[in-house]
């Protein structure tokens, strides 16, 4: 298989920190869960550049809008340069509705 030849592969490559949110609204460092509260401590901890580093945040899609910009604003808050959102394509259920 081919795919294209773009200039973003060697930033992807790059080691990046995910925050996820999930269903229930727990928030994830990585793979750890933390505090919502905590999450521009736990970023200053980990990045030592933080205006040229970027933070991939992933939300599910049942979280409120109201969580999702309380931890894009902690991301923020924490000095980070660039947040990206990870959205996932849909996933068929097999039939379920």
């Amino acid at each position: 298989m081919s795919v294209p030849k773009t200039r973003t592969v060697k930033e992807i490559s790059e080691e990046r920190l995910v925050i996820s949110i999930d269903k229930q609204q727990r928030v994830f460092l990585g793979n750890d869960s933390i505090n919502i509260n905590e999450i521009g401590a736990k970023l200053r901890q980990k990045v030592r550049d933080p205006r040229n580093y970027s933070v991939f945040v992933r939300a599910d899609e049942n979280v409120p809008f109201g969580a999702f910009a309380t931890v894009m604003d902690a991301v923020k808050q924490s000095g980070i340069g660039s947040v990206s959102i990870v959205t996932q394509p849909l996933e068929s259920h097999g039939g379920k509705p």
